[in-house]
């Protein structure tokens, strides 16, 4: 059995080998061999994500063909990145990327900061904003006041609450996709849907495309799941999904399921625009692939006066292909685990009758304080604070960031919660740890990639505001200055820090 899930043509290698930056030697050095340099090509579009884990390059006549080199360059190249750990091959299935057993995915960056660590450590892991008060406060107390009739029952609401599930149909019906609650689904959390549909769509063994780099979480909850993973590498910068890549990917490796951010993508910032979204939805529907659409991040459009694309569901009339799932939990509050699914109502009622084997249903408080906020007006109003507080994080940290490290680079998202940072050649998962011992929790790239890509990379999220920005920046040049050193300066010491 072939151990490859994609392909990479020669035509594309050689494009992307192309775009990348040469550096001038050092001083007193001289310039690699021709093999070596495309070696550490390949091995960088490798750990950059650029080139997916477990993709099949070229066979060597027909790369040397498309780079204008000898064969026998080639062959070097692939022989060095057979030693390295980053090319396996096998006769008659060719040569396929791998990482290294020394590259394993960091165990740290995401989790939430313990409490008792807040006054030392700056906490850039968690994509999550303080609660908007004081909307959070009165819905917890229009949900008291809506209480009294649902303690009366059994309070177990496997698809959800009624009111909930019909103020959730009228946004996306208001939103020009006509829903009804019967196509809803109430969740714990965006995490709790994903869980349910995974399970449901995709045994052990099943394979799922997923955008690379992608959410973190997500890719870990299907590798717990026991999914096979298929990268599909995203474009650079802002430019999001390459269509020809998709179709290919989901023509060849035949997934059962096929997950994307395309609303301000975590952790690109990239938002698919309407072409990108029809187009996605019929290579899907083409392969028989089921898309699951994450839109937790839909609401979060920073920018005065900018018109959103439709919803991915929209281009999917039938309701066949598009499974949507949203949170309450980056609009609102990550406190509030309230999620959702919008999806025919056959794969709802699948859904909720699988639910008597997992949590039974989601708390029914915190549904009401939803609801209270959907129904009385309070969400629009606690969104467009949190609009405000992200846009001024955002500038502040990218304004911060350009001062402190220049050399790091970046595109600025127009919504989302994240900044996705190329580090100059440093490594993602070094500066995470000599982030620790300076004071600031940062998540290395390989986290959002699959199998340790994204080495060069850090997540930043704009979840801090002007001095503690400003102070995040400078414990994270701090933190560079380890990795490429060794040695601390004279400032790079933790201490309390408040805001």
């Amino acid at each position: 059995m072939t151990q490859w899930t994609s392909a990479v043509g020669a035509a594309q290698l050689g494009r992307l080998l192309n775009s990348q930056q040469e550096r001038p030697p050092a001083p007193g050095r001289r310039r690699p061999p021709a093999y070596r340099a495309l070696a550490d090509g390949i091995r960088l579009l490798v750990l950059e994500g650029r080139v997916p884990v477990a993709a099949r390059l070229p066979a060597e006549r027909e790369l040397a063909l498309a780079l204008t080199v000898s064969r026998t360059t080639v062959a070097a190249a692939y022989e060095e990145l057979r030693t390295e750990g980053f090319l396996e091959s096998r006769r008659g299935a060719g040569s396929w990327t791998v990482v290294p057993a020394g590259n394993p995915l960091p165990a740290r960056g995401l989790e939430p900061l313990p409490p008792e660590a807040l006054g030392s450590m700056i906490d850039l892991g968690c994509a999550a904003l303080p609660a908007p008060e004081p909307w959070l406060t009165r819905a917890a107390r229009g949900a008291l006041e809506e209480l009294p009739p649902y303690a009366h029952t059994h309070g177990d609401y496997p698809a959800g609450l009624p009111a909930l599930r019909a103020a959730l149909a009228e946004r996306y019906t208001a939103r020009g996709i006509p829903t009804m609650p019967e196509q809803i689904m109430v969740t714990t959390g965006a995490m709790g849907a994903m869980d349910a549909i995974c399970h449901l769509f995709a045994g052990r063994g099943e394979r799922i495309a997923v955008e690379s780099p992608s959410y973190a979480n997500i890719l870990q909850l299907m590798r717990e799941a026991g999914a096979r993973l298929v990268p599909v590498a995203m474009a650079e910068g802002l430019g999001g999904w390459e269509l020809d890549r998709w179709r290919q990917v989901l023509r060849e490796a035949a997934p059962r399921l096929a997950y994307v951010v395309a609303d301000f993508h975590n952790p690109t910032g990239a938002l698919a625009d309407e072409d990108q979204r029809r187009r996605l939805v019929e290579a899907a529907r083409s392969a028989g692939t089921v898309l699951i659409v994450d839109e937790t991040m839909s609401e979060l459009h920073l920018e005065d006066g900018m018109e959103m694309p439709r919803p991915v569901c929209a281009f999917d009339p039938a309701g066949s292909t598009v499974v949507t799932v949203g949170s309450a939990s980056k609009a609102f509050w990550a406190g509030l685990r309230i999620g959702w699914v919008r999806a025919a109502p056959d794969v709802i009622r699948s859904l909720v009758a699988a639910r008597a084997y997992a949590d039974l249903g989601t708390p029914v408080m915190e549904q009401l304080a939803v609801n209270w906020l959907l129904t009385t007006g309070g969400w629009e109003q606690a969104v467009e604070l949190r609009r405000r507080q992200a846009r001024e994080n955002r500038d502040a940290l990218v304004d911060a960031v350009r001062r402190e490290l220049p050399d790091w680079e970046f595109s600025v998202p127009r919504g989302g919660l994240t900044l996705w940072v190329r580090t100059g050649g440093l490594s993602g998962s070094r500066l995470a740890e000599a982030g620790e011992r300076v004071g600031v929790r940062v998540p290395s790239g390989p986290r959002f990639g699959v199998d340790g890509a994204f080495e060069g990379y850090v997540r930043l999220p704009f979840t801090v505001a002007g001095a503690v920005a400003e102070e995040a920046a400078v414990r994270l040049a701090a933190a560079a200055r380890l990795v490429e050193t060794g040695v601390p300066g004279p400032t790079e010491v933790p201490r309390t820090f408040v805001a």
